[in-house]
């Protein structure tokens, strides 16, 4: 008899913890487990602000998939651009491009998320995004040239709108983002004697009408505060109405001729929900508290891409879409894969959440661990310490540690990897959404293959 076989789509905190779990608690003839991801690597996601801005390297928060000696799960390296429920099968473009059929018995879907994006002239064209471990070095690359350009430049206007960059999304990610980056400039900026740092003006804009709402009136103030003293403009109400090439139009009829547009307005579910025609929650997958799909045994999902329902806050919430969570949901899941093959009862996921961390970089951060609101030294104690706890890897920590130390003793020396001699890479150039199928063009294509049957 053949054994059965798991499927993992998806290698952020969810799909990680899950398969790290079967391996520990699976025996090894038990079942055949295979991962789905484009990378051999996790990427710890909230430090991406750190590497954009240089105080931390990509190498350093991309942990090896590969590195355990016991590691015997299966790799495919490629994304799940469609599910067929009924035939039990998942469609996989491969990084060759290169489209396969993969039967699986048990199906984990942790696909993560997307950047959202809205139907604004030239966003995707002319915006960066800050989803990937590959856009966040290349923003780093694109910030430094442009003070190259601008201290080469003989022309004020380009000067100037070479030396002003705007920040959409007021969240955690674009805050972050900002302020790290504006740490950057500013520090930068006394390497160009040429320059006017006066010249330099980071805007951080976004719709809502508070700076990231999840902390409170107090923390929020607290980081508005930080971000108004390094000179950061923040305009809330106030959204991006076109952008172009050199200028974007904000919503309040403000043009700001800038070359650098950075598009942090939040994620949406993984286009590879859409595929399943089952029911969604704003985009994600409506799930049972212990992560499975209703009418269909063997489906389970979870992370950004699922509804996971909130039990520790009672019914009708659902699980915010953060890393605490999608670290123990995997394991949970995994747990009830685990259950469901020797014919166990499952388990619902139950966590309370622990609190929020925002680096702002250098020694300013909000943190609200387990609901005590903290600001400066000591919320950057707690949001670099939670960070450093939550890495996966001790060779992760190690060299996160070393980069922190060496960053904060000896600075950064403003060095281009060279990104800018390549095509410009905006936000349609990174997440591929458009490689999708229908549900209709899964069931024809997994048909037509004549491999649907697992």
């Amino acid at each position: 008899m053949t054994r059965p076989r798991i499927l993992v789509v998806g290698a952020g905190f969810a799909g990680v913890e899950c398969v790290r779990r079967l391996e520990r608690r699976l025996g090894p003839d038990e079942a055949d487990v295979t991962l789905v991801t484009p990378f051999s690597y996790q990427l710890y996601l909230p430090l991406l602000p750190q590497v954009a801005s240089g105080v931390l390297t990509p190498q350093s928060i991309a942990l090896s998939l590969r590195r355990s000696r016991k590691y015997r799960t299966r790799i495919i390296p490629g994304g799940a651009i469609g599910v067929d429920l009924k035939a039990k099968v998942c469609v996989i473009r491969t990084i060759t491009d290169q489209t396969v059929n993969e039967p699986y018995d048990y199906l984990v879907l942790a696909p993560g998320s997307v950047t959202r994006t809205f139907d604004i002239p030239g966003l995707t064209d002319h915006a960066f995004g800050m989803k990937t471990l590959a856009e966040a070095a290349y923003i780093r690359d694109h910030v430094i040239s442009q003070l190259d350009l601008a201290d080469a430049s003989q022309d004020p206007a380009e000067r100037a709108s070479r030396l002003q960059f705007v920040v959409v999304g007021g969240g955690y990610a674009g805050t972050e983002t900002a302020a790290c980056l504006q740490r950057l400039t500013h520090s930068a900026v006394k390497r160009y004697p040429r320059l006017d740092p006066r010249l330099i003006k980071w805007h951080l804009i976004d719709i809502a009408p508070k700076l990231m709402p999840e902390l409170g009136d107090k923390l929020g103030r607290s980081a508005m505060e930080v971000l108004q003293r390094r000179g950061i403009e923040v305009s809330l109400g106030v959204s991006i109405e076109k952008a172009g090439p050199e200028e974007v139009t904000f919503t309040d009829g403000r043009v700001i001729p800038t070359r650098t547009l950075i598009w942090t307005a939040g994620v949406v579910a993984s286009p590879l929900i859409a595929t399943l025609g089952a029911e969604t929650v704003r985009g994600r997958l409506a799930v049972t508290a212990e992560m499975s799909l209703p009418g269909h045994d063997g489906v389970f999902a979870l992370g950004d891409a699922a509804a996971v329902p909130d039990v520790a806050k009672g019914l009708g919430n659902v699980c915010p879409p953060t890393a605490q969570h999608a670290m123990r949901q995997g394991r949970k899941v995994a747990d009830n894969v685990i259950a469901t093959l020797r014919g166990q009862s499952m388990e619902p996921y139950i966590h309370k959440d622990l609190g929020l961390v925002v680096d702002l970089g250098g020694k300013d951060a909000v943190s609200k661990p387990l609901g005590i609101e903290l600001h400066g030294l000591p919320a950057q104690a707690v949001a670099r310490g939670y960070h450093w706890s939550a890495l996966r890897t001790n060779v992760a920590k190690t060299r996160v540690l070393t980069n922190w130390v060496l960053n904060a003793v000896a600075g950064d020396d403003f060095v281009r990897t060279g990104f800018q001699a390549r095509k410009p890479a905006k936000l349609k150039d990174f997440e591929y959404t458009d490689a999708y199928m229908t549900p209709e063009q899964v069931r024809e294509y997994v048909e037509g293959s004549g491999r649907g049957v697992s």
